[in-house]
């Protein structure tokens, strides 16, 4: 790759994710100095060593919940490369207390909506909400000095249409793009702020959804394939060029309050 972000400095939330460690490798491969956000520190450390050039990353161990330890690391990451000057928001996840077993409502199974936990679903929405509201307040402070700093968040295609069993983390990533649109207008074009919605991607999270035990397609996943013209679920590298275009400023320094489908042509198939 092209040395297009020699020395951005950027951070990635959720840093060792399937998502979060993609965005990690293609973006020191491009010359970005990046912060790997994250709980575990070798995991974090893991995702460091499959890069290009190690020495362009930093493990900023901190949870994207609680806020002291994200200052912290903001400190941690200034004193190594100076200011930020984007922040990619990866963290976020369903809970299998959040999800039900049915997709229509059936009264005799146990998992219903009515049997859904409080504590999974507010942890659904913590997550996602309130694990990218506090990486704004705390890293976008950097943001706000100089000009083309960014902020992309992800959201997904259940923001567009919910999904059925996953009612919280559809109504969490629903709330991502609202914000997104929220904060493009508060900031006025003086830090873009955009979202990329991925489709539908195989990871360890939703793996149970998509595949039997003997490792075939779930009807689950037969039905998301049936409505994505491309006919195939998403790679994590699929989201590079949407995620390069976006951290680029002089090709999209007049996009911002957008949330970006990446999915297969998911969102443009009725189904008939």
């Amino acid at each position: 790759m092209t040395q297009q972000f020699h020395n951005l400095n950027v951070i990635v939330t959720g840093a060792s994710g399937v998502i979060g460690s993609t965005f990690v490798k293609a973006l020191v491969s491009a010359g970005a100095n990046v912060g790997l956000l994250g709980r575990n520190e070798g995991k974090l450390q893991k995702v460091i060593e499959e890069t290009d050039h190690p020495e362009k990353s930093i493990a900023l161990v901190a949870d994207v919940l609680d806020k002291a330890s994200l200052i912290h690391a903001k400190q941690h990451f200034n004193e190594r490369f100076g200011n930020i000057h984007a922040l990619i928001n990866c963290a976020g996840g369903n809970h299998p207390d959040a999800t039900t077993d049915d997709e229509h409502y059936n009264p005799n199974t146990e998992k219903n909506l009515f049997g859904l936990s409080e504590e999974g679903v507010e942890s659904v929405f913590r997550l996602n909400y309130t694990g990218s509201f506090l990486p704004i307040q705390v890293f976008g402070q950097d943001l706000t000095e100089g000009e083309g700093n960014t902020i992309i968040n992800i959201s997904s295609m259940n923001a567009f249409q919910p999904l059925t069993k996953i009612p919280a983390y559809s109504g969490a990533k629903a709330a991502i793009s609202n914000f997104t649109q929220w904060l493009s207008t508060y900031f006025e074009g003086k830090v873009r702020v955009n979202a990329i919605a991925p489709g539908f991607f195989e990871t360890s999270q939703n793996k149970a959804l998509l595949r039997n035990q003997d490792g075939s397609y779930s009807n689950r996943a037969n039905k998301i394939l049936g409505q994505t013209p491309m006919n195939r679920f998403g790679d994590p590298e699929d989201l590079i060029g949407t995620l390069f275009w976006l951290l680029d400023y002089e090709a999209s320094k007049f996009v911002t309050g957008v949330v970006i489908p990446v999915d297969g042509g998911f969102s443009s198939y009725s189904g008939v």
